[in-house]
């Protein structure tokens, strides 16, 4: 007998058995097969009413209902594709991470887990079904990301090139305040000349790097035609400047001096004074080192959290080294054997717990033991900086552009075959 006949006889004995003892009550229903499992009729129908509950609280138009019957439906073979997968890969979230998942999505909407439940409860959805829910779209997204991402390549190149057409495209408006010292060089000038010259555009350099005033030395020691004005070209886009100047000051920072720089006029010295046009991106950076502790069969949430309490007690007592109990201790493979050190970064890279935890700290201060996804850490925040990233970000938007249109490309590719690949069978939907 195949799965089909024998859910259906299943089915129908257990609503014999009922009927002979009980009044009639509506049975679920079997409306699709994906492999080994089954998608239920009440599955369609909670999709279909919460999508309609939160169109009339939109005040949303909605397609017929067949149309949404469909939609559901490909939304469950997906997900439980993409479930089956999970499994097979031995992909589980757990309460703990579920649970910080749902307070995140209630902080998001201005409430705590409490309101989040009350708002569910209060649509007529059972919370016990939308934490489920929830947990199924972790696993999903956690299944994609890890078989699509391996698929996508992005060169230097695509991205060299995706950067060229954006500043052609007009996006890079950035305009330099200038100011300008000449050194010259007469006209026939010998060796010793051009070397006195030199020299003394050495030492011009050296003046401001020591926070001498600009406009003071241009006055005294240029010999550009805006000496008088204390050297200053004022504001000018790259094409409008000299390309000698242009291909020097691109991409410089406020405060930049630059030189000295040889022509045919002699040595030339350049000041930027001042920026616009120019989206600068400063991020805080910060050095850290932590231990992490991964929960096992062996090892309870409980027993890992405090087993890091007491690595915090013994640290901030002094009785403790964080680098040698990072190196005994620590299941972070890529650190460990550092002392549990991680180098100047960008703490928005990490797992939001991680990332909050960092940038609550003093200096030199240890967290108290906290979970993520990897399992349960103390931090130490070693130092803290402020970075200069604007040309990093043009890469990363560049990138993360490139990456958004290959993944979504992708996507699509990979659950394309993974349909082709499984058994589906879909049934009648009742009214």
């Amino acid at each position: 007998m195949n799965l089909k006949k024998l859910l259906a006889s299943a089915f129908l004995t257990l609503g014999l058995c009922q009927s002979a003892f009980a009044a009639p009550v509506e049975i679920d229903k079997v409306v699709g097969i994906v492999n080994q499992g089954v998608i239920l009729q009440s599955e369609v129908n909670t999709i279909v009413n919460r999508v309609k509950t939160q169109a009339k609280e939109q005040g949303q138009e909605l397609p017929s209902d067949d149309t949404l019957r469909i939609q559901a439906m490909e939304r469950l073979v997906n997900q439980a594709l993409m479930m089956q997968l999970a499994e097979r890969m031995g992909l589980e979230i757990s309460d703990s991470q579920l649970d910080q998942t749902l307070v995140g999505m209630a902080k998001e909407q201005g409430g705590t887990i409490a309101d989040l439940r009350r708002t569910i409860e209060s649509s007529g959805e059972s919370f016990q079904s939308y934490r489920e829910e929830i947990r199924k779209e972790i696993t999903t997204q956690q299944v994609m990301r890890a078989n699509v991402d391996r698929r996508i390549y992005i060169s230097p190149q695509e991205v060299d090139n995706l950067l060229k057409i954006m500043e052609s495209q007009g996006q890079n408006t950035e305009e330099y305040d200038i100011g300008h010292i000449l050194v010259d060089i007469p006209n026939n000038a010998t060796a010793d000349e051009i070397a006195s010259a030199k020299t003394r555009a050495d030492k011009v350099i050296e003046f401001l790097q020591d926070g001498k005033e600009f406009k003071r030395i241009a006055i005294s020691s240029s010999s550009g035609s805006k000496a008088l004005e204390g050297g200053q070209l004022g504001w000018m886009s790259i094409n409008e400047m000299p390309s000698l100047f242009a291909e020097a000051v691109k991409g410089t920072k406020k405060d930049a001096i630059i030189g000295p720089l040889r022509s045919g006029a002699g040595f030339h010295i350049i000041k930027v004074q001042d920026i616009r046009g120019r989206q600068v991106v400063e991020t805080t950076e910060v050095r850290s080192r932590h231990i992490l502790i991964k929960p096992s069969i062996i090892l309870s949430e409980e027993k890992a959290r405090n087993m890091l309490n007491g690595f915090a007690k013994d640290l901030r007592a002094g009785t403790a080294d964080f680098g040698e109990l990072a190196k005994e201790y620590s299941e972070d493979p890529g650190s460990a054997l550092k002392g549990g050190e991680y180098d100047w970064t960008d703490p928005t890279t990490y797992a939001p717990q991680f990332r909050d935890a960092l940038l609550s700290l003093d200096k030199n201060e240890i967290s108290d033991p906290f979970r993520t996804t990897f399992g349960w850490h103390i931090v130490q925040l070693l130092d803290k900086r402020i970075a200069d990233k604007t040309e990093l970000a043009k890469r990363n938007r560049a990138h993360g552009m490139l990456f958004n249109r290959k993944f979504k490309e992708e996507s699509f590719n990979w659950q394309q075959e993974m349909r082709e690949q499984a058994h589906v069978e879909i049934f009648p939907i009742d009214e």
